[in-house]
């Protein structure tokens, strides 16, 4: 299953659409007022499915995982200085991608793939190809990718 996740051209807070290959939006992901990053991610049909949120008093940017209105995790920065290296309590995944942050692949336990994510170049905002191999994991890819691109956003203001 292939998502393209991409940032709005216009946008006062963080605002995202996620969708399929043939364009029909899957998710919507509304940035909310807030100290901090505050992510809300909903399905086709309107409903809150998710929501990333950042910890405020922290000495690196960390992000929260919440489904339901429960909090299932987090990604946080660890302090490294050649590549991004993140801190993941998140369905025991783990990342492995490059030193810019723009290809990587989120692996589950045992070293299973879930998802690749790819960044797209020459276009005006970010854009991202989310490949996840199974679709039942869509919703948690998108929520991590969520997370990680919030991240690097905290980190380049």
């Amino acid at each position: 299953m292939k998502l393209l996740f991409k940032q709005k051209f216009f946008s006062w807070f963080d605002s995202y659409d996620i969708t399929d290959e043939n364009g029909n939006i899957v998710y919507k992901i509304k940035g909310q007022l807030s100290w901090g990053h505050c992510l809300k991610i909903y399905d086709s049909a309107g409903n809150e499915v998710g929501m990333v949120k950042e910890k405020i008093i922290s000495l690196l940017p960390k992000f929260f995982i919440y489904e339901n209105g429960n909090q299932i995790g987090y990604v946080s920065k660890r302090l490294s200085l050649f590549k991004p290296v993140y801190d993941i309590d998140f369905k025991g995944w783990s990342v492995s991608g490059n030193i810019f942050e723009w290809n990587y692949c989120i692996n589950a336990l045992g070293g299973r793939t879930v998802a690749e994510i790819s960044k797209k170049l020459f276009n005006f905002t970010d854009t991202y190809e989310i490949d996840v191999l199974d679709s039942a994991d869509a919703l948690y890819a998108v929520m991590f990718v969520v997370a990680v691109d919030a991240e690097k956003c905290s980190r380049n203001n």
